[in-house]
């Protein structure tokens, strides 16, 4: 017995040593890693955000259940232990994500329209957008209480519509044709019911006929208006084709660019510089802080007698804040503007002007405002660009690199490119799969073009354009805007060039969104750690990227009105249902397939047979072919022939009503169907169907919609 007894002691003391090891490894990790701890409070409160966005509001339990079993294994450890206050920090930060955006999603709900609607009203002009290049003004409304329509509308009027006196403040009254925030088409596609749900837009539309003026506006909308008249300015001061980017370096109006200019932008990675966020805000800054600066050491006196860095910060703020409000105070801008006054602050102070803590800081205040940002690529981008920096240049080579030392202006300048180049280089491979994510493509040349357009842009257009305004105080201002203008052309002329190079562009299918959590959670471990651990998020990122390259095509695409099918081969070829499909309809079928290639008409594609009303299309799997039944026209068919036409074959895909008797092997994909579901992707040999409305069904935005058109449907 006595022997027994001390076996038990010791496999007691074993069953209970092994915990306390790896508690003790556990603190002495938290323990060195302790300066970088409070860089997972914004990771936190974002996981709760997608925690959000993922299951609703309606999980709140589940989540909170979660989060007290996390404080409950958390407080067994040892009080002030590190363990301890990690558990903590993480539940509440975890909680506060969760429901900042659940308050948030509340406090903007609105009533969204339920369907098409066609009739006139008066609106009172909110905000006015000039879409030069459309040929298009966008007007945000609001509607007023004696209206059935939502609170707030988005109407588009033409050139011809639209008058000067139609400013923010103006009370207008049109005819419109105006229709529920559109969906995303395609499973993965852009969902602008989203954006419009927290901005309170609660339908779309055009303007028919002549707009009429009932009221002219007050004098309050002052900032709007300097924005207008400025964007107006810059237009006629600068050379042709110019000042479209001239402007929306200014005052952010992206209105003025020709399609081809902002196509030829985006294909070679330097869209970024037409969204004032981060860099035109530093050169504002940098502008005036280093002005301000050099004209107060002039003066012996006042730098023996003043805080010369206290009084330059100050007024760069202040034209930091003024050049905010101007552009419109956009999540993005107002992001840039806070990461400013902080560097500014750290300035005057004399400590380090960007850190990891800053960073982390400003994505703590834009969570807590503006949650939804962070499901957003302009959040995504910037901030993983912003912390991308820090994290290189805190790498002991690229330290030694960049660390000032005695030598040739020769060798500085190459060394100073290089690790432009390098770290060009590091932000792409991190921002690539963003944007694969987001947008199904992605600029291969990215880097490079930003070492030449960055700094041309922040040292040399924005001081021009700078230069120019001030002189145009006195008249002289135009050489300035002439000289802005040829950097411009040069800007243009690298993001033309760039993009006609041989795969310029990638595209890929959509990717598994486990895949890009993957990805962000390995760049996360390795940029917000400083211990060798840091390195097991390397083939966190590896694991996502290879699922990301690898994702397969869908075989079948449908749009979310039926009208519009697409068949898809493993190799990219996309045939069409209807040849006339629009732009839009087209360019979203080609990204969510990853495609560049032209479309086929649907009647040259292998195994189709086509007549004037339908298509019987047979595709082949690996393990068996599938027969599919497309409608294309409104031509009333049979009931009786439609239903043994739908007996024949596994799938039907029409954007009418189809009767019951319609029962095919697999699915009826027709609009009762598509209503509820969205658009539809196939992938056959998987037998797996992914709809648009799949993971977001349950979101707020959707379940609007989908009231709103039931409401409609009873009271018809």
């Amino acid at each position: 017995m006595e022997q027994k007894s001390g076996n038990l002691v010791e496999d007691v003391n074993v069953w209970f040593g092994a915990p306390r090891a790896l508690f003790a490894v556990l603190e002495n990790w938290l323990d060195r890693e302790r300066d970088q701890l409070p860089l997972w409070l914004p990771v936190g409160i974002g996981f709760g955000v997608a925690f959000w966005q993922f299951f609703g509001t309606s999980a709140w339990a589940g989540l909170a259940m979660s989060c007290a079993s996390l404080l409950f294994f958390g407080n067994l450890a040892p009080p002030y232990s590190r363990l301890r206050q990690m558990a903590r920090m993480a539940a509440v930060a975890i909680l506060l994500g969760f429901f900042l955006i659940a308050f948030r999603s509340t406090t903007v709900a609105q009533p969204v329209l339920g369907k098409i609607w066609t009739g006139e009203f008066y609106g009172r002009v909110e905000a006015v957008e000039n879409i030069s290049a459309r040929n298009v003004y966008r007007l945000r409304l609001a509607t007023g209480d004696s209206s059935d329509l939502p609170p707030f509308v988005r109407v588009n009027l033409s050139p011809e519509q639209y008058q000067d006196d139609f400013q923010p403040g103006a009370i207008i009254r049109l005819r419109a044709r105006l229709l529920p925030p559109a969906g995303p088409t395609l499973p993965g596609g852009y969902d602008f019911s989203r954006r419009a749900w927290f901005q309170q837009i609660g339908a779309t539309g055009t303007a028919l006929g002549d707009v009429r003026l009932f009221q002219k506006a007050d004098s309050g909308a002052w900032f709007a208006t300097q924005r207008t008249a400025l964007t107006e300015h810059i237009l006629a001061s600068m050379p042709p084709g110019s000042g479209g980017i001239g402007a929306a370096l200014v005052t952010g109006d992206q209105g003025h660019i020709s399609e081809a200019d902002a196509q030829a932008m985006r294909d070679s990675g330097l869209a970024h510089l037409l969204s004032i966020s981060g860099l035109h805000v530093t050169a504002v800054v940098g502008f005036i802080f280093i002005a301000v600066s050099r004209l107060l050491s002039l003066s012996s006196w006042l730098a023996l007698r003043i805080p010369i860095p206290v009084i330059a910060a100050a007024t760069a703020a202040l034209a930091a804040l003024a050049y905010t409000l101007l552009t419109g105070a956009e999540v993005p801008t107002v992001r840039s503007f806070i990461a400013a006054v902080l560097i500014l602050i750290a300035l005057a102070l004399g400590r380090d002007a960007l850190t990891l803590r800053l960073v982390a800081f400003g994505a703590l205040i834009v969570l807590i405002f503006w949650p939804e940002a962070m499901a957003g690529p302009s959040f995504q981008l910037s901030f993983a660009a912003v912390a991308t920096i820090v994290v290189i240049h805190d790498l002991p080579f690229i330290r030694r690199l960049t660390e000032r030392r005695d030598e040739s202006l020769a060798r500085k300048a190459a060394r100073a490119v290089g690790s432009l180049i390098l770290t060009g280089v590091a932000i792409e491979l991190v921002l690539t799969p963003i944007a694969l994510f987001h947008f199904h493509k992605a600029g291969l040349y990215g880097a490079l073009a930003n070492v030449v357009a960055i700094p041309m842009t922040t040292f040399i257009i924005m001081p021009l354009e700078a230069l120019a305004l001030i002189f145009d105080l006195i008249g002289l201002g135009q050489p300035f805007w002439w000289l802005a203008g040829q950097g411009i052309a040069a800007i243009l002329a690298l993001a033309h060039s760039v993009s006609g190079l041989p795969g310029a562009v990638t595209m890929m299918p959509a990717m598994p969104i486990w895949a890009f959590a993957a990805f962000v959670v390995g760049a996360l471990i390795f940029g917000l750690l400083t211990t060798n651990v840091r390195y097991c998020g390397v083939p966190l990122c590896a694991i996502g990227i290879i699922a990301m390259v690898t994702a397969p095509r869908p075989d079948i695409l449908v749009t979310g009105d039926g009208k519009h099918l697409a068949l898809v081969s493993a190799d990219g070829e996309v045939a069409l249902l209807r040849g006339r499909a629009g732009d839009f309809v087209r360019g979203m079928i080609f990204e969510k397939a990853g495609s560049f290639a032209k479309a086929t008409p649907i009647e040259d594609w292998p195994g189709v047979r086509c007549t004037l009303d339908n298509c019987v299309i047979t595709v082949t799997g690996a393990e068996r072919s599938w027969t599919l039944l497309a409608t294309r026209t409104r031509t009333p068919i049979a009931s009786m022939e439609m239903a043994a036409a739908c007996k024949r074959v596994d799938i039907v895909v029409s954007d009418r009503w189809l009767p019951q008797s319609c029962r095919p092997k697999w699915i009826k994909a027709d609009r009762r169907l598509l209503e509820q579901s969205g658009g539809l992707a196939f992938y056959l040999d998987a037998q797996r169907v992914v709809t648009a409305h799949e993971g977001n069904r349950h979101t707020p935005w959707v379940q609007a919609a989908l009231n709103a058109r039931a409401a409609d449907a009873s009271h018809q």
